[in-house]
């Protein structure tokens, strides 16, 4: 009986440590991230589209960068931009600003062209990247 508690205790204590470790992992930089891949808003769409299956192995939980003109740009009550990027269809790109990243800027112009990288969580709708952040010549 003894050494059933023991086990217990050593797989509790192994759990707990492992838990907190993920709980506080470091989020990827995404100002510093390389793009595992760089694609126009309407390929992007269409390839999600076409086969969702396919483009969700592609796609999904990579590191995109993405570019199209700007559908609109909404904000939220918590201060949540996205910004959707036009695919000819009713649905688009829709690209959320990272919250954990410095912007120079989160107002973007309906039809302007602009490149985004972010991460892809596959389509809702629209084609979602959460944690984007604009992509700038230098």
């Amino acid at each position: 009986m003894k050494r059933l508690l023991y086990f217990l205790l050593a797989v509790a204590i192994i759990g707990g440590s492992v838990g907190y470790y993920l709980w506080n992992k470091p989020q990827k930089n995404m100002q510093t991230a390389k793009a595992d891949m760089a694609i126009d808003a309407t390929a992007l769409f269409n390839e999600f589209a076409n086969d969702e299956i396919a483009a969700n192995a592609k796609y999904l939980d990579k590191t995109v960068a993405v570019s199209g003109k700007v559908k609109e740009t909404t904000k939220s009550d918590d201060g949540t931009v996205k910004v959707s990027l036009n695919t000819g269809s009713d649905f688009g790109v829709l690209c959320e600003l990272d919250p954990l990243s410095k912007h120079p800027r989160t107002d973007f112009t309906e039809g302007e062209t602009v490149t985004f990288k972010g991460i892809c969580t596959g389509l809702n709708f629209d084609v979602q990247l959460t944690r984007c952040v604009e992509v700038t010549g230098k």
